[in-house]
């Protein structure tokens, strides 16, 4: 790989850019170095400017260079070549109909969509419980669940064909009448490996939990059904609320400690307060969302897509390791805005799996970015992750990143256009656009957004690992050393020992005898509401969503276990997901676990990108 070494300080970095990102060819069609990729990302992301292409081609492969911007890793990959893939990390599908019809058309629209290298969630919430009637059929449903089994060996076949590797997100109302089969799905090791799965909970459900209410299963009735007991509710693919007839009624703690049993003892189902999410989206006005991509950090309505990439903030922290250490908030800021309007590029260079996909994803324009790298960002900064300071330090870094990001999409707003969904009187009463500075609210009205959302912390696993192994995200290191899994070209995994970039930067400077940074502290040795904590000082700036692993102690005990899904939905969260190490999954990163030589597609470990 020659050149392509002098930005990579280990092996394994250079091999993720060798098998994943690099585009090969013969003689100069091909890619040297990893400045040949980022050079060939900027190319194409310039191509669409009508003006100063030259210029912003420059600016885009400036903050691409030495890994300071790390674009999604679909941009990384597809951007400027002639392969027939999407950009978008990931896509949430349309509303499945509830009959065989509707049924086999969602699914075909998801195989494509993983095809061209897409990732999927989907909301099986609409397709009725098992054991009711089948309308029209005379046959009684298998539910939602038995069809789920079919997108997971969708999945597995679209894979074998050597398509790019994709996550799916399976997600279900906690009012669903087969809820309690959604949520052991995945106790048996080899079941659902493809899909990441998280409960929709409501508002109403925590406050049944909170006052030990009886809690409705109900499932919307049919055009001329009737029946004995219904509520209302709104359900997924109408605004409006649908009569629903009442199958049973359970403790709605019963319920919730089904939930808790099932993630402390196989690590699934997630959590997702839905009502949080849609009280909080900034199209409110316009769309229902039901699900998120695989990995949680980016809600979307049926058909939206998500457009990611990180700041790795380990390239913006001054005299690293010293009395003197800095935090340059003035460039996180600059290269936050470019990376806006690269982001807003893609629009205009990808294409789109499915037609519905291109046309919902350009009314709103939505981007999200985020960070990565920030423990070891903290750590060269000499601040434990678990400290009160670093906490208000990764708030101040986001607000940074936020108000940066609006303020470009304003100005993007007034040199391209505003989204097509964009009112500005709807707009502007948001929850979140309330809550910014005046100034970017009175812009806002008077010229309008690019972009509906703008700001995500995705779990960035791969692209950090490209970024010479930093932090993952928003996430504590792992440890300062650790054995990974890494994908080879055939799709075999390879056991890797990786370096953890801050501890490999320390010893560098300090000499190869000096241990570990003074403010290291590896995830293991953080407690869970420090985790929590550094959750809620970043939600504020956020405007999607947070990908968020809480490391659990495998001798965590189960009330203080659930005790930390509970204090996620007094801080307001938008969810919550956890890991403790078990027999089903094994553990994070090193070991595998016991029932496959692979680790399941959307893994804590394996993310999107």
């Amino acid at each position: 790989m020659g050149a392509a070494t002098q930005y990579f300080v280990s092996d394994v970095s250079a091999r993720i850019w060798d098998t994943k990102y690099r585009l090969r060819g013969d003689g100069e069609r091909g890619e040297h170095a990893i400045d040949d990729t980022w050079r060939r990302v900027a190319r194409a992301l310039a191509a669409v400017e009508t003006a100063d292409r030259a210029r912003w081609e420059q600016a885009f492969y400036s903050v691409l260079e030495d890994f300071r911007f790390l674009p999604g890793g679909r941009i990384q990959a597809g951007a400027g070549t002639s392969h027939r893939v999407t950009l978008f990390n990931c896509f949430v599908m349309g509303t499945i109909r509830d009959s065989m019809d509707g049924i086999f058309d969602a699914l075909k629209e998801g195989a494509l969509t993983m095809q061209q290298g897409g990732g999927i969630g989907c909301d099986f919430s609409t397709l009725r419980p098992r054991g009711v009637l089948a309308q029209g059929a005379g046959t009684l449903a298998s539910g939602p669940v038995s069809f789920m089994r079919i997108w997971d060996a969708m999945c597995g076949t679209i894979q074998s064909t050597g398509a790019r590797r994709g996550a799916m997100m399976a997600t279900l109302r906690c009012d669903h009448p087969d809820i309690e089969e959604f949520v052991a799905a995945k106790r048996e090791a080899a079941s659902l490996r493809h899909f990441n799965l998280s409960v929709l909970v409501s508002d109403e459900f925590m406050q049944a939990v909170q006052s030990s209410a009886e809690w409705p299963l109900a499932f919307p009735l049919a055009a001329g059904e009737t029946a004995g007991e219904c509520i209302e509710r709104v359900w997924p693919g109408r605004r409006e609320p649908q009569r629903c007839r009442v199958l049973r009624r359970l403790p709605a703690r019963e319920l919730w400690q089904r939930i808790m049993h099932a993630t402390h003892d196989y690590a699934e189902p997630g959590v997702i307060f839905i009502d949080r999410v849609r009280d909080a989206d900034n199209l409110k006005y316009c769309e229902q969302i039901s699900a998120t991509n695989p990995c949680g950090e980016i809600p979307l309505p049926p058909y939206g897509a998500c457009d990611l990439g990180s700041l790795n903030l380990t390239r913006f922290v001054r005299a690293p390791f010293t009395p003197g250490a800095v935090v340059d908030f003035d460039g996180i800021a600059a290269t936050a805005a470019v990376a806006t309007r690269m982001l807003d590029n893609v629009y205009d260079v990808s294409g789109f799996p499915l037609p519905a996909q291109r046309e919902t994803a350009l009314a709103s324009r939505r981007i999200g970015l985020g960070i990565t790298g920030l423990a070891d960002a903290l750590l060269m900064l000499g601040i434990r992750y678990d400290a009160a300071r670093a906490r208000a330090l990764a708030g101040e870094v986001m607000r940074t990143i936020c108000h940066s990001v609006y303020r470009a999409s304003i100005g993007l707003a007034q040199e391209k256009g505003a989204f097509p969904w964009f009112d500005a009187r709807q707009y502007c009463e948001g929850e979140f656009i309330r809550a910014l500075p005046e100034d970017i609210v009175r812009e806002i009205r008077r010229h309008g957004m690019r972009n509906s959302h703008l700001t995500a912390i995705a779990p960035a696993g791969t692209i950090s690992l490209l970024a010479n192994n930093v932090s993952s995200g928003l996430e504590p290191v792992y440890a300062a050393e650790y054995q990974r899994s890494v994908r080879r070209a055939d799709g075999s995994l390879a056991q890797t020992r990786v370096v953890d970039y801050a501890c490999y930067l320390f010893r560098e400077l300090r000499g190869a005898d000096s241990g570990l940074p003074p403010a290291f502290v590896a995830a293991a040795a953080i407690d869970p509401q420090s985790h929590l904590e550094m959750q809620a000082a970043l939600q504020p700036f956020v405007d999607n969503a947070i990908s968020k692993t809480i490391n659990v102690p495998g001798d965590c005990a189960f009330g203080q276990f659930r005790s930390i899904y509970e204090r996620a939905y007094a801080l307001g969260l938008k969810g919550c997901t956890t890991f403790r190490p078990n027999a089903v999954t094994g553990s994070v990163l090193s070991g595998e676990p016991a029932w496959a030589d692979d680790r399941q597609c959307c893994s804590i470990e394996r993310e999107a990108d």
